[in-house]
């Protein structure tokens, strides 16, 4: 095997927590204390973007993981219980949903069972994107919306859709509940079958099995445990799994969507549609007199005159240039909200009612789709709520089509009325006014200039001039103005009819409720519809294996446990899962690896195997293991073949006892005859009986490179791109390497890298690193060696 060549080395300015490969691009993710995430290259490790932490998301960043397409990227966050899926494009949040305990671990996989049912699915053409149209991009201008929809493109939601295929993201939580999300989105399964904080998960790519490793704390130093699931319904179901996670993540983006299109509609919708309440009210407080306000405007509309008072307060308060400007925001925040209702809101709701119908269908194939616990009748409620809140949308429309002609006439008039006060000149065309315009002007001051004493008890204020903002405001569940329904012949016509008040076919009317209450009422049956599958799922997952390796050794603790063994790794080849772990200090020397079956039907008996580390890099086979004098530090399967781990040459002085090497599985596995002589009695820890497990020694020959001048101790790496990230224990220093690259030339590269430009930033961190930095191995930060020791 050729040596490794380095590509790049940097100082960075905040300890690094989590590293993570991006499976298809030479892009690597970094977490750092601070809670910030970073994206590097490859080359010289060069930043391309970094995602502050935020009160909205998080600080406490928990753990990190790629989706197998490497489009998105997830983190869990402790403070806040989140979990965040970001583009990989630009560092924005695309999708975040909380959960009921932080977590610890993840795992984002994708299936890799072949059949031809799914491959007719893969294949086939979805079809809502025949049947319904595009859904229009969310306005740019507006700061709260995601900006996802902010792109040129219609279907940017697609991108957190992905690929057909099924992937699933594993979490893992300080509690041991463990949960499956189908394309990151919808969850397919809570599982409650281990104890402990998990350390690493791992589902199959059959979906057959889950591997779990956990910590317990108890009285005494903490257990670690291994656990395997039987998750066979997945594997049994997959085809019905892959279809119904489909449609719930279609529905999950468009519920996404209404509510951006909701903060769109709110964003317009202005403070300064309530100031004519506001100073109203300060008028009827005020005022001398005992005229209403009402009868204040209509001797103005019927005589031309208004009272002293009255014309104070339009001269002073509102001026003519206030009021021209009140009119064009009112007539410009309403034209925007109805454009949103008609194209945005009302084609959401409408394709969620489609996949929802679909849906619906689905459920009723009961053979199929019910041991998954797919209700129809939790479905048929989800349609029912969706038809009740386009039913609201199309009222808010009508009140925007009513409200905008009487302010058109009422602003018209009133405008007119106060250029004559101020003997300012009147166009011609201003001076006319039609009976039509005096009757929307009468019907306006009817409707909105009644003082109401229960209206001011509630809510501080005579008037509501303006009705739109009501349905946009969040905090307000109940319409202080509801749409007045005296007189409407359909109305009538449905209290008087019993079977078509009871009718199913037609949708719940809430006529006092806001926009938002529906909404949240819409949320909530189809969040209801959506748990109860990944409660039944739940449930049939059983626990078949539990194993308890080891007790956490006191030294452990002064170390990070953020990146530590021990790791799984699921073998897509074989259907095997792999576990690396390190047990006692004594044995420090060894790394341990136990293969399970995912099909759960092979003894564990013949599945351990330790692994010790030959003396040196040119060392003979027929050395004696015992004079071993490597201890491993961290090791990551590198591919279904390879280990790659850091080793510690404890017989060399510092700045030359760090190692990265790659062990083959395939040498270790050659000979099965070794294995046969362990039974593992599970009633113990596996550490008091590991004495007796067949070990295996390594020379690593050229299978190694000396790390100089750096205190390794973890690393990250990708077989796919052929990659490896080492990092120091002081959590700083990073070295990247090109694991199958010859060497030669090494030095003429690493020239041309320290050549090129960086940005001021990389050049102050370059040049802090260099001060504090020196050629002598012995100038260690305090920290590296309180962490080594």
């Amino acid at each position: 095997m050729p040596p490794f060549r380095q590509v790049g080395e940097k100082q960075l300015p905040q300890e690094i927590i989590f590293l993570a490969w991006s499976p298809k691009r030479d892009l690597i993710a970094l977490v750092n204390k601070a809670g910030e995430v970073l994206l590097h290259r490859l080359a010289n490790i060069q930043r391309v973007w970094s995602l502050p932490p935020s009160e909205n998301t998080g600080k406490e960043v928990t753990c990190l993981a790629w989706r197998p397409d490497g489009k998105i990227l997830a983190f869990g966050l402790a403070d806040t219980k989140k979990v965040v899926l970001c583009d990989v494009e630009k560092p924005e949040s695309l999708h975040s949903f909380s959960l009921e305990t932080p977590i610890s671990c993840m795992q984002w996989m994708e299936v890799k069972v072949e059949n031809s049912v799914l491959t007719s699915f893969y294949n086939a053409e979805d079809e809502s994107n025949v049947l319904l149209p595009k859904l229009p991009a969310l306005p740019k201008n507006y700061t709260a919306t995601a900006k996802i929809f902010s792109e040129e493109k219609s279907d940017e939601i697609l991108k957190l859709l992905g690929d057909v295929r099924l992937n699933a993201l594993v979490l893992g939580g300080d509690s041991g509940q463990i949960e499956i999300y189908a394309y990151g989105m919808y969850k397919i399964a809570t599982i409650s079958e281990v104890y402990g904080s998990c350390l690493g998960l791992c589902l199959s790519n059959d979906l057959k099995s889950l591997s779990v490793v956990t910590e317990l704390t108890t009285n005494s130093m903490p257990e670690i445990t291994y656990f395997q699931l039987d998750t066979s319904l997945l594997s049994d179901c997959l085809p019905e799994v892959t279809r119904m996670a489909r449609k719930f993540t279609h529905i999950s983006t468009l519920l996404q969507y209404l509510q951006l299109s909701l903060t769109c509609m709110c964003e317009a919708w202005e403070e300064i549609l309530m100031q004519m309440d506001s100073r109203l009210t300060k008028f009827v407080q005020e005022k001398n007199t005992t005229t209403s306000v009402q009868d204040e405007f209509m001797q103005l509309l019927l005589w031309g005159k208004a009272s002293p008072e009255l014309q104070a307060l339009l001269m002073n308060q509102l001026t003519v240039k206030g009021l021209k400007k009140l009119g064009q925001s009112v007539e410009s925040s309403y034209s925007t909200i109805q454009k949103l209702v008609i194209s945005h809101l009302q084609s959401g709701a409408e394709a969620l009612l489609y996949h929802l119908s679909e849906l619906k269908g689905m459920a009723l194939w009961k053979q199929k789709y019910e041991p998954l616990g797919l209700d129809a009748k939790a479905i048929e409620d989800a349609i029912t709520a969706v038809g009740s809140f386009i039913l609201k949308a199309h009222e808010l429309l009508q009140v925007i089509d009513s409200g905008m002609k009487n302010f058109k006439a009422f602003f018209r008039w009133l405008y007119v009325a106060m250029l004559r006060m101020s003997e300012d000149h009147v166009l011609p065309e201003l001076n006319k006014m039609t009976q039509k315009d005096i009757t929307f002007v009468a019907d306006f001051l009817t409707e909105h200039f009644n003082e109401a004493p229960d209206l001011y008890n509630q809510k501080g204020k005579y008037f509501n001039v303006e009705r739109v903002g009501q349905y946009l405001k969040d905090e307000d569940d109940i319409l202080m103005s509801p749409p007045n329904t005296e007189g409407n012949q359909w109305f009538s016509f449905l209290q008087s009819s019993t079977h078509l008040k009871e009718s199913p076919l037609l949708f719940p009317y809430y006529p006092e409720k806001s926009l938002h209450y529906v909404k949240r009422q819409m949320e909530a049956v189809i969040d209801h519809c959506l748990t109860k599958p990944a409660q039944i799922i739940g449930m049939s997952v059983q626990q078949k294996r539990c194993l308890p390796l080891y007790q956490v050794p006191a030294s452990e603790e002064a170390c990070p446990r953020l990146i530590s063994l021990p790791c799984l790794w699921n073998d897509k080849s074989q259907n095997l899962h792999y576990v690396i772990f390190r047990m006692l200090e004594s044995s420090s020397s060894k790394v341990f690896l136990l293969r399970q079956p995912t099909d759960l039907s092979r003894s564990i008996n013949d599945a351990l195997l330790a692994v010790s580390i030959g003396n040196s890099l040119n060392s003979s086979a027929a050395e004696d293991t015992e004079t071993s004098s490597y201890s491993c530090l961290d090791a990551r399967f590198y591919d279904d073949d390879i280990l790659t781990v850091v080793l510690r040459d404890n017989s060399e002085v510092e700045g030359k006892d760090r190692v990265l090497a790659q062990l083959p599985l395939s040498f270790l596995y050659s000979d099965e005859e070794t294995e046969d002589g362990f039974t593992w009695d599970t009633s113990k820890r596996l550490e008091e009986q590991y004495q007796d497990i067949p070990t295996r020694t390594v020379f690593l020959e050229s299978q190694g490179r000396l790390l100089e001048n750096m205190k390794a101790h973890y690393v990250s790496v990708n077989g796919i791109r052929k990659v490896a990230c080492v990092l120091s224990s002081n959590l700083r220093h990073v070295r990247v390497f090109e694991m199958d690259a010859e060497d030669d030339g090494e030095e003429e590269e690493e020239e041309i890298l320290h050549s090129q430009d960086v940005t001021e930033e990389e050049e102050e961190l370059n040049q802090s690193a260099d001060d504090g930095q020196t050629n002598s191995a012995e100038a260690v930060d305090v920290t590296e060696e309180s962490l080594d020791s």
